[in-house]
């Protein structure tokens, strides 16, 4: 059996960071994780080829070589997917697909051969044992939790490394908390569930062993969903794992914003090598905040558990979050004020959306408020349900917070915000770390941001005192300095686009 397996492209978002990429000649931020674990579980006589086309294009000779075609893909991905599909059947292909698009929304790909849902470990063996004996059903689901102890080490052999800025792995599944927005629950389940220290160690190996020398992205909905075994066994782990002589990594994460309640957790993070972690805030509006159910999040100083944090040497990036049905028409100042106090210098700001098997999509169901289809992508003022502010407001409201904030004056004001707080313990760059693209992307990242960009006179007051004052701080204010141009570009594109409301209701009935 020839298969390939198809990662499907994704939209110029802020967080596909195309923008940023350009400057130091990656394609991509992180391979399809999904896709090289299918690729492990797949039978290892079948030849497996895999086309990210986030980093490559698919080519109608990839598509005839195969026997089947796997595909995987999330909401945000759903054009592409779209026309992917289009291009198999057309070329007579069988397309056999999984993911969080394809099991929340499996209805809406009637055309796909064999629809593979819910967590592979389950569902995929099934379907194999039934497509050896020539008995394959059209849909596969299931319910059950698998042991994820059992996952098999990604494929890494079938994609291009360098065409990436950062590795990713899997510790755990699943969140502990059950927020009104978030599907996170519906796809992987309220429980965390956790791989043991020894397969996180074979994972890291196994990067090592292929020659990765770069960052490494921890995927989990919430790394700290099980406090006790991080501080009792993966973290002291990976501290010691760092002894070692080979390259040794730094991490990065998803984490909730108690994190900042636990000094003994934060200390061994970093101690183990996180110096990122990504939390949702979502917003300063207590109201909000219980409307949503984002209860650890509330009766509580968020601008100083942010700089705890950040203190102790991990750069915080926010996700945040306008149109809950109690934001004030004031929420939009009040987002911009705490982003620029907190010192986030990445802040990812999107309307908010009701994906289906969330609980908001019920509700809104119930409401009849829902809008069909919804398209993944919450920054492309885009509105899958009928909001209780006006929706102008609400619009115009969202794009003065993102205008404002990546505006240079205010975002290079972040970041001397953020430096200010920020105490790395593992920021040193060793010279015979550095390579060719580094150099490249130095010298393409002065042009661009100190000669081309129209906040240049901004970068410049922000790196020539860094370079000569405070220089461990350079590269870190450099690759910020290039995210922020990645924004720029996303806003400008953000300011030209229209409402996207798109009317047709579930059920069918009129907007008021």
């Amino acid at each position: 059996m020839n298969i390939l397996l198809v990662y499907p492209e994704y939209p110029d978002t802020f967080w596909s960071f195309k923008h940023a990429l350009k400057v130091v000649f990656k394609k991509a931020a992180n391979p399809p994780l999904g896709l090289l674990t299918v690729a492990a579980m797949l039978p290892a006589e079948w030849e497996k080829k895999l086309i990210d086309m986030n980093v490559q294009g698919l080519k109608d000779k990839d598509i005839k070589w195969a026997d089947y075609v796997f595909i995987s893909a999330m909401v945000v991905q759903r054009e592409s997917v779209t026309a992917t599909i289009t291009r198999c059947k057309a070329l007579g292909k069988k397309v056999v697909a999984g993911g969080p698009l394809f099991t929340t929304e499996y209805e809406e790909f009637d055309d796909v051969d064999y629809l593979v849902l819910d967590e592979a470990e389950i569902t995929l063996p099934i379907f194999l044992r039934d497509f050896e004996a020539d008995k394959a059903q059209h849909i596969y689901t299931s319910k059950e939790r698998p042991d994820i102890t059992k996952t098999p080490i990604p494929e890494w052999s079938l994609i291009k490394m360098s065409k990436y800025t950062s590795m990713n792995i899997q510790y755990s599944r699943g969140c502990p908390y059950d927020c009104e927005f978030c599907d996170i629950v519906h796809l992987n389940g309220h429980t965390p569930r956790t791989k043991s220290t020894k397969q996180v160690i074979d994972e890291l190996n196994a990067l090592q062993d292929v020659g990765w020398k770069g960052s490494i992205f921890i995927v989990d909905d919430n790394f700290i969903g099980n406090k006790r075994k991080l501080k009792e066994e993966i973290l002291p782990a990976l501290i010691e794992w760092r002894k070692t002589p080979k390259f040794v990594p730094s991490f990065f994460t998803e984490a909730s914003i108690n994190l900042a309640d636990d000094e003994e957790l934060m200390q061994l993070m970093v101690d183990a090598g996180f110096d990122r972690v990504f939390i949702g805030i979502e917003t300063p509006n207590e109201e909000s905040l219980i409307e949503c159910n984002k209860l650890h999040n509330k009766n509580r100083d968020l601008v100083a558990a942010v700089k705890s944090i950040q203190a102790h040497g991990m750069e915080v990036q926010g996700g945040f979050i306008v149109g809950f049905d109690n934001d004030p028409t004031s929420i939009f100042q009040k987002q911009i004020e705490f982003i620029q106090k907190s010192g986030i210098v990445t802040a990812m700001v999107g309307l908010l959306n009701a994906p289906r098997g969330s609980r908001l999509y019920e509700r809104m169901k119930k409401e009849n408020r829902l809008l069909k289809k919804g398209t993944g992508d919450n920054t492309d003022c885009s509105i899958n349900f009928v909001p209780k502010m006006r929706l102008d407001t609400l619009i115009n409201g969202y794009k003065q917070v993102m205008n404002t904030i990546y505006a240079p004056k205010h975002f290079y004001e972040r970041i001397r915000t953020f430096l200010k707080e920020f105490n790395p313990r593992h920021y040193e760059v060793k010279f015979y770390q550095l390579r060719f693209y580094h150099i490249v992307g130095l010298v393409r990242s002065f042009w661009l941001l100190g000669v081309v960009d129209k906040g240049r006179k901004y970068f410049w007051r922000l790196i020539i005192p860094i370079l000569f004052k405070r220089p461990k701080f350079f590269p870190i204010s450099v690759i910020l300095s290039v995210y922020g141009l990645h924004f720029r570009k996303v806003c400008e594109k953000l300011s030209r686009s229209t409402t996207n409301l798109r009317t047709e209701k579930v059920p069918d009935t009129k907007i008021a």
